[in-house]
């Protein structure tokens, strides 16, 4: 899991509206072709359209012709120089791309780095490569369906209620704590598996029937689906039994199992750390 792509670019890359983007086309037609789609993670949560120029690989001798587009270029380059950060100005010398790019070529798992503390789920879900995720989204290119199960169940929440940083009171999730420390089940027998594939596929194909509908609609408490909150709980269901054919009481007995299988996990790599340290005395 990775942080989405970083502009640093003074607003200068970013359309905010569609609006703003038409009509920067119709000064600019030719430009079109290195428009692409740009979401947040709010965005990506309240179902908002951004757009950015995304110039990477761009060729030198088309640019130039984009006069619109290379004022647009000309203040990255400024607002860049400007800034009091070093790592900042030293992208002054490359301002037709964003400062941080990490957008993969296929399609990924996007998780908004802060939602709302009211929903039982956090809003995940995957995105084409065409649309350009913002530093405020993370990502993971190639994920699976079984990830995408594991990652939207509730084990996963209630490690992440537990680990994640806040943002007043919001979940602020992080790849380094959340993500990259998360104890996930050792799968051994591949009809398990399957059963969180099709449960994670049946929650993907009912948020599909409200396509009117924002993730933020989906997934808040008073407005969610109840075909959609079966779906999640069945998802749950399947999730568990990865971890063991037990039912889980309650949250508290979620996070001691999952706190006690994170010790186990890492047992072998301290147990080795305090083994040198014995050694060398």
């Amino acid at each position: 899991m990775v942080w989405g792509n970083k502009p640093s670019d003074g607003g200068n890359l970013i359309f905010d509206t569609t609006e703003e983007k038409d009509e920067f086309l119709k000064i600019e037609p030719l430009a079109a072709k290195f428009i692409r789609p740009f979401l947040s993670g709010g965005d990506f949560i309240n179902g908002k359209m951004r757009w950015c120029l995304w110039l990477k690989n761009a060729p030198p001798n088309e640019l130039r012709e984009l006069k619109e587009v290379m004022k647009r270029v000309e203040k990255v380059k400024e607002s860049r120089l400007e800034s009091v950060a070093s790592a900042t100005r030293n992208k002054a010398l490359t301002p037709t791309l964003f400062a941080q790019i990490s957008q993969p070529d296929s399609s990924y798992l996007a998780v908004p780095e802060v939602s709302s503390e009211r929903r039982k789920y956090i809003p995940i879900a995957f995105l084409p490569a065409e649309i350009i995720a913002s530093n405020k989204i993370q990502l993971i290119s190639n994920a699976s369906l079984y990830l995408f199960g594991i990652m939207t169940s509730e084990m996963h929440m209630t490690w992440m209620r537990y680990t994640c940083g806040r943002l007043k009171s919001d979940f602020s999730y992080s790849n380094t704590i959340v993500y990259n420390n998360f104890p996930f089940p050792i799968t051994r027998i591949d009809a398990q598996k399957k059963k969180v594939e099709e449960a994670a596929q049946a929650v993907l194909d009912i948020r599909s029937k409200y396509p009117d509908s924002t993730l933020a609609d989906l997934y808040d408490p008073v407005t969610m689906p109840p075909d959609l909150l079966k779906a999640h709980v069945a998802l749950d269901k399947a999730v568990d039994l990865c971890y063991r054919s037990q039912a889980f009481a309650n949250e508290l007995s979620r996070i001691e199992f999952l706190f006690g299988l994170y010790e186990q996990y890492t047992a072998p790599m301290f147990g080795s750390q305090v083994s040198k340290s014995k050694k060398s005395k």
